[in-house]
């Protein structure tokens, strides 16, 4: 049996320090390098809408998930059966295919849709009617996330309160805790131990998705990054610094993820 140095020795995290003398030595190449500098600053420009896309569609689908989740532990059939649809048909639809199909058929009936509702206050000159071109391309790629993102967290959301103990449920019900504060003072704070790595995870891996917005123009990192290729014709330096960027973002976030992680287990484990 081997010795707890050993083990800890045998886990300490060298694949971390490979990576950090990658990214240190990447930084000095990008430093020393003009070239280098002038595709670093252009792609940069992009950062700011890579955040703002991952960060409002994160919010967005965590909303919709958490509903969707009650929705299928609710004890009304027609719910936990419109919930499993949506949750089945939006999992099945490949991302990109649900961007073009949310910016190009989904947003214009949304505006026919909303024209139609508000046509009598159109009418009275209460209201001018929408235009499509009205609903930027961003909020349209936003929406698609969130769709998109919520039916997976919509799963996270209901294995998590799944996995609390029905006992305390019932004991806080039979203490004549109301549904709603059963939830918010039992089942969401026991909950959240398990739905926060998952929930981390789908962050991460929306950062990455949310390169997909560049195909419908917006100015995110990749669409920075192609706009700088397509005219310099330096696609290795390009999408080499797309890449760096990428990797210091998601590397970043799934570091700060595991020290929540560990923070979470030995609280648990003081508990």
């Amino acid at each position: 049996m081997k010795s707890p140095k050993r083990v800890r020795k045998a886990d300490f995290p060298w694949w971390l320090v490979a990576a950090c003398a990658l990214a240190l030595a990447a930084g000095l190449s990008i430093a020393v390098s003009d070239l280098y500098v002038q595709v670093f600053v252009t792609v940069s420009k992009g950062i700011g809408i890579t955040v703002l896309v991952t960060l409002v569609a994160f919010v967005l689908a965590s909303a919709a998930g958490l509903g969707i989740a009650l929705m299928a532990l609710s004890s009304l059939v027609w719910l936990r059966q419109a919930a499993r649809f949506y949750v089945e048909i939006i999992r099945g639809v490949p991302m990109l295919v649900l961007l073009f199909w949310v910016a190009f058929v989904g947003a214009p009936a949304l505006v026919a849709a909303w024209n139609a509702v508000t046509l009598p206050l159109q009418g009275a000159g209460l209201a001018e009617p929408l235009m499509v071109r009205d609903v930027s391309l961003l909020w349209r790629a936003i929406l698609a996330l969130a769709i998109g993102y919520s039916a997976f967290i919509a799963e996270v959301f209901r294995a998590g309160i799944q996995s609390v103990d029905v006992g305390q449920v019932e004991a806080a019900k039979a203490l004549g805790l109301t549904r709603i504060q059963r939830f918010r003072l039992i089942v969401l704070p026991q909950a959240i131990r398990t739905i926060l790595p998952p929930l981390g995870n789908d962050f991460i891996a929306m950062v990455k998705d949310s390169s997909l917005v560049s195909v419908l123009g917006v100015a995110d990192i990749t669409q920075m990054g192609k706009i700088y290729a397509s005219g310099s014709f330096r696609f290795f330096e390009t999408y080499s610094i797309v890449a760096y960027i990428y990797l210091i973002l998601t590397v970043g976030l799934s570091m700060a993820l595991r020290a929540l992680e560990q923070r979470l287990r030995r609280g648990q484990a003081r508990g």
